[in-house]
């Protein structure tokens, strides 16, 4: 069959203005009328849902070349033990081998972070609904929180080896050898020591929690996230109850 031109227009028209609006018009539909109380079911399902891609979209985020270093509010830097040691060098003309140290540690988190996602799938499937409903009507870092507890010793034991290796391959170890030698070597200092693998294991995942803590609060707090009428009816629910 051919469909006229003007036919085929106004379809592909109907297409764009059903993609630009089906967000909008869902979060509207939630908020213009009453989709009731959600039961225990939904409330799992939507909940979980809602972690889920927020744990998930958190994990790629940092995985992505700059996703620590580009990213002020986590970007790994020198230790606070190591903060005059970098002031020092600084002065003295080694900027470039200090600026070396903070992109390799920040590459080393990258790789890291892309284990991330499996750890925290099993943390959701393990929930129960009891968890599942303390999260749901909790403080707004609830869901934060209960990741923090389940999961950092899981991370913490993927994320190191990883970050050690990783820290080899892109040459971190080098240059914090490097920089630590030098400073060593200037009169009057004190020497420094510092794990490197351990700390930016700390960093990395202190770094995610962030993401996760902020990835919580647009479901919890905008409505426009909420992209389907189970996250509208469950976070509404929610919203109802904490009122």
């Amino acid at each position: 069959m051919i469909v006229s031109s003007k036919r085929l227009s106004r379809i592909t028209c109907l297409g764009i203005l059903i993609t630009l609006f089906s967000c909008e018009t869902l979060s509207q539909l939630g908020s213009a009328i009453d989709l009731g109380n959600p039961t225990d079911s939904e409330i799992n399902s939507g909940l979980k849902q809602a972690l889920e891609y927020g744990t998930t979209y958190a994990s790629e985020q940092l995985s992505k070349e700059d996703g620590y270093f580009g990213n002020m509010a986590i970007r790994i830097v020198f230790p606070e033990e190591a903060k005059k040691l970098e002031s020092t060098l600084r002065s003295i003309g080694l900027g470039s081998v200090c600026d070396k140290v903070i992109l390799s540690v920040n590459r080393a988190a990258e790789d890291a972070a892309k284990e991330a996602k499996p750890i925290f799938v099993d943390a959701i499937k393990q929930m129960s609904i009891a968890d599942v409903r303390n999260i749901l009507l909790g403080k707004d870092d609830a869901a934060t929180t209960y990741f923090k507890q389940k999961t950092t010793a899981s991370l913490e034991s993927k994320f190191q080896p990883i970050i050690a290796s990783s820290l080899n391959k892109v040459g971190a170890t080098k240059y914090w050898a490097e920089v630590i030698n030098r400073y060593n070597k200037i009169p009057l200092t004190s020497p420094v020591e510092a794990d490197l693998s351990r700390y930016v294991t700390n960093k990395a995942i202190d770094g995610l929690f962030f993401e996760i803590a902020e990835e919580e609060l647009k479901i919890r707090n905008n409505a426009a996230a909420r992209s389907t009428l189970l996250l509208q009816k469950v976070f509404g629910y929610a919203e109802k109850q904490g009122s």
